[in-house]
């Protein structure tokens, strides 16, 4: 099954000239969905991961279902403000500007294996961000997972070249 095959183009989303990745109508499809979970599962079972991060909100989809067939626990990378206890946080860098992600300061324990799960990779910067996090609460990160990777101009890859990263579709940009 091609996975690529279920993703929908959308055009001039959120702003102009851009080409959005919609993931919706891949994890609608039932087969097409339980073929993605498989497929990321089978990469990372034997990874002795005990957490699964995700960070929102399509991420929490798969990641979801990913720490259910991992046996791990799931923990929620947010924007500021959506988290009710303490948080860690971490400022990056975007094309504009910055931007920023928290966890819960407990929600990794030293030395835990972590899998990050993000629904796609493109400049690299929020999974950068994210794996900062999961490592400044003491967690190691053990791979990181995304649905679609965006290859080409945007060099996420690049950002990321320390941990085993794994995507399912790879949709080349144009330079």
């Amino acid at each position: 099954m091609n996975l690529e095959d279920f993703i929908r183009n959308v055009p001039n989303f959120p702003i102009e000239g851009i080409q959005f990745k919609d993931i919706t109508t891949l994890s609608k499809n039932h087969a097409a969905f339980k073929e993605s979970c498989d497929k990321l599962f089978n990469n990372f079972k034997n990874k002795g991961i005990t957490k699964v991060c995700a960070v929102e909100a399509r991420g929490y989809v798969w990641g979801g279902v990913l720490a259910y067939q991992l046996g791990a626990g799931f923990v929620l990378i947010r924007k500021p403000g959506k988290l009710p206890a303490e948080t860690v946080s971490e400022t990056y860098e975007l094309e504009y500007g910055t931007d920023t992600i928290e966890m819960h300061k407990d929600a990794i324990e030293k030395g835990e294996k972590v899998l990050l799960f993000d629904d796609l990779l493109a400049t690299g910067g929020t999974a950068k961000a994210a794996c900062n996090l999961i490592e400044k609460a003491g967690g190691v990160v053990a791979g990181i997972a995304f649905v679609i990777e965006l290859t080409g101009s945007l060099h996420g890859r690049d950002k990321l070249v320390e941990y085993d990263t794994y995507s399912l579709v790879q949709i080349p940009v144009e330079e």
